[in-house]
C-alpha cells in the first residue's frame, strides 16, 4: 500500500489517543526509602509498586505523520511537549556555550609552571573535552603545543610542522591524531595555529587541488578526493586558508555562491564528457555566462537523447557543517569544522561481481519512487499536490495560531518546515520554477536565477539556524535523473544535529520523535529572519 501523508486534499495526520490496562505480572513489592523532603519526611518509592493491574484512561495526545517523502519514515509529535512551543516558539533555541576555561580555574590555585605540568598530565577523556570545549584561545595553543611538534618563527609563532619519516613517508609528528584534531577544529584556537596544522594545502594529505573560487574575501578550493568509491572523482569545496570561516553565521553570498560555482561547473564539464561536449578547460574558472552557456548545451544534447537514452547520471551534493568530538572518543559529526562541501556524479548503472549490471544508487531516485507511486494511488501528479498541501496547510493542534509552513519564497524556490520532520528544527528548499514548462529537477535544468535563488536559500537556512544556536548540521540534495520527465522537483533538506534528539533506535526504524509542531517551528524561523533585517 503506498502511504503519504500528501493527498489530493490536502496533508493525512494520524493522532494516537492512548487509553489501555496493563496486566501486573510484578512480585512482591519492595518499598523503600528515596531520601527526605524539605520538611525531614521520608519520600518513598510505593508509587512504582501499585496492587493489581495499571489503567491509563487518558494519556497525552501524540500524531503521527508519515512522511510526504514516504521513503522517509514517519514523525511523531508528543503534544504536551509541543504545546509550550506553540505557546512560545522562542523556546525553539539552543544556548550559546558557556566560556570554559580550565587554566583560568587552576590559575586561582597554583603558579605558570604547576599550570603547565597539570595541563600535560590531564586523562586523556579529560583532554579531549578540552579540546573541543575550551573557548581559552592561550589555553588551546598549550594544548596543541603539547601534542606535536611545531616549527616557530623568530616571533614565536608556529610556521610549520616537524615531520618524521614513518613507514616509508613522511608524516606529521603528531602524538594523538583524534586530540590534534579536535584542538585545531576548535574556532577559539588563534588562525595562524589553525592554518599550520590543518588548512594550509597539503598538511592533511595529498588530494590535488583542481579548481579554485578567488573574488574580493572569498577564497575556496577544490579538492579531488581519489579515495571515493564515487566514478569520475569525488570533489571537495573548501574554504581556504586565507578566507577561515569557522561559523555559519561568517558566511556571506559570495562564499556560498564560490563553494556552489565550483559544484556546478564541476558537474556541467563531467556531464559534457559523458555527453561528448568539448569544453575549453584553462587555469581559472568560468564565468557565469560560460557556465550558463554549457548548461544550456547540455540540455539541448540531452534532448536529443531522449528518456531512453543511455546517459542518466544523477548529481550528489552534500554539506556536513560542525565538528564534534566526545571524551569517550567518539566522533560526532563533520570531519572538519571549517566550511566546506562535497559533490560527485552518481552513474546510471554498477557492474556486478557476476558481470551484470544493477541500478546505481542516487537518493534522488527515492523521490521518483514516491512520485510513480502517487501516480498509481491517485493518478495524480504527487508534486502538485505537495505543493497545494503546503499552501493551504492547517494545524494538526486546532488553535487559532499561524499555520503556515512557509518560511520564505520567490518565483523560484520556497523555503518551507516539511509537515513531517526527520530532524526536528528540520527545513527544506524546493524548486518551484520552470525551465520550458517542465519543474526544474535537477541542476542542469536550473538556469542562472534559479542557481543564484538556490544559493541565497541555502545562506538563508544556515544563518537562521545560526542564530538558532545549531553547531551541526546535515545538507542533502534530492536530484532528478537527467533526462528524466516524471514532474520531479529539486529538493534540498536540512537536518541540525541537536544535544537532546542525535538519533537512537526510534530513528534507526524512521522514526523521528519531536517536540514542537511544524507550523510553529517556521514562526521561529521567521522570526529570526525579521530579527536579521
Amino acid at each position: 500500500m503506498f502511504n503519504s501523508s500528501v493527498t489530493p486534499h490536502g496533508f493525512r495526520v494520524g493522532v494516537h489517543k492512548p487509553s489501555y490496562t496493563v496486566a501486573n505480572f510484578r512480585g512482591p513489592a519492595e518499598i523503600r526509602s528515596l531520601g527526605q523532603n524539605e520538611k525531614g519526611a521520608t519520600v518513598d518509592n510505593a508509587s512504582n509498586f501499585p496492587d493489581g493491574p495499571v489503567q491509563e484512561k487518558e494519556a497525552r495526545w501524540i500524531y503521527e505523520i508519515v512522511n510526504p517523502l514516504v521513503f522517509r519514515g514517519a514523525t511523531y509529535i508528543d503534544s504536551s511537549w509541543a504545546k509550550a512551543r506553540a505557546d512560545d516558539p522562542g523556546l525553539i533555541r539552543i544556548a550559546p556555550p558557556e566560556n570554559c576555561s580550565l587554566s583560568a580555574v587552576l590559575a586561582k590555585h597554583c603558579g605558570p609552571e604547576e599550570l603547565g605540568a597539570v595541563l600535560q598530565e590531564l586523562p586523556r577523556p579529560v583532554l579531549y573535552d578540552l579540546a573541543a570545549n575550551s573557548t581559552d584561545g592561550e589555553e588551546l595553543v598549550q594544548l596543541a603545543e603539547n601534542c606535536c611538534r611545531f616549527i616557530h618563527g623568530d616571533d614565536g609563532l608556529p610556521t610549520g610542522l616537524r615531520y618524521v619519516e614513518k613507514n616509508g613517508s613522511m608524516r606529521a609528528d603528531i602524538d594523538d591524531f583524534e586530540l590534534f584534531e579536535t584542538i585545531a577544529n576548535n574556532p577559539f584556537l588563534p588562525d595562524i595555529y589553525k592554518e599550520v596544522m590543518v588548512l594550509r594545502p597539503g598538511v592533511q594529505g595529498g588530494s590535488e587541488i583542481v579548481g579554485e573560487f578567488r573574488q574580493d574575501r572569498t577564497h575556496v578550493y577544490e579538492y579531488l578526493r581519489r579515495n571515493s568509491y564515487i566514478p569520475w572523482g569525488h570533489f571537495a569545496a573548501n574554504m581556504a586558508e586565507d578566507a577561515i570561516r569557522y561559523r555559519t553565521s561568517e558566511l556571506d553570498l559570495t562564499d556560498m555562491r564560490a563553494m556552489r560555482h565550483l559544484y556546478y561547473q564541476r558537474s556541467y564539464v563531467t556531464l559534457a564528457g559523458r555527453l561528448g561536449i568539448d569544453v575549453d578547460v584553462r587555469a581559472g574558472k568560468m564565468s557565469e555566462d560560460e557556465l550558463e552557456r554549457l548548461r544550456l548545451s547540455l540540455v539541448s544534447a540531452l534532448a536529443k537523447e531522449g528518456e531512453k537514452g543511455k546517459i542518466h547520471p544523477a548529481t550528489l551534493w552534500g554539506w556536513n557543517f560542525g565538528y564534534d568530538f566526545s571524551g569517550s572518543g567518539c566522533r560526532l559529526h563533520a570531519s572538519h569544522q571549517m566550511i566546506h562541501q562535497q559533490y560527485a556524479m552518481v552513474p546510471e548503472r554498477v557492474t556486478t561481481l557476476d558481470g551484470g549490471e544493477t541500478a546505481a544508487y542516487g537518493c534522488g531516485d527515492l523521490v521518483a519512487d514516491t512520485i510513480a507511486g502517487y501516480r498509481r494511488q491517485y493518478d495524480r501528479d504527487f508534486f502538485v499536490d505537495y505543493l497545494a498541501a503546503i499552501r493551504t496547510n492547517t494545524r494538526m493542534d486546532g488553535r487559532d495560531l499561524p499555520a503556515s509552513l512557509i518560511v520564505y519564497e520567490d518565483s523560484s524556490v520556497m523555503v518551507f518546515v516539511p509537515k513531517a520532520q526527520v530532524s526536528q528544527w528540520e527545513l527544506q528548499i524546493m524548486v518551484t520554477a520552470d525551465e520550458d514548462g517542465i519543474p526544474v529537477g535537477n541542476i542542469f535544468e536550473a538556469d542562472s536565477r534559479v542557481r543564484a535563488a538556490i544559493d541565497a536559500a541555502i545562506l538563508r537556512i544556515q544563518h537562521i539556524y545560526a542564530a538558532m544556536g545549531a553547531r551541526m548540521v546535515t545538507s542533502i540534495e534530492y536530484p532528478k535523473r537527467t533526462g528524466a520527465r516524471n514532474g520531479q522537483r529539486l529538493i534540498y533538506a536540512f537536518l541540525p544535529k541537536l544535544p537532546w534528539s542525535m538519533g537512537a533506535f526510534s530513528e534507526a526504524q524512521l522514526r523521528f520523535i519531536s517536540g514542537h509542531f511544524p507550523e510553529d517551528f517556521a514562526r521561529a524561523c521567521r522570526a529570526q529572519m525579521a530579527d536579521a533585517g
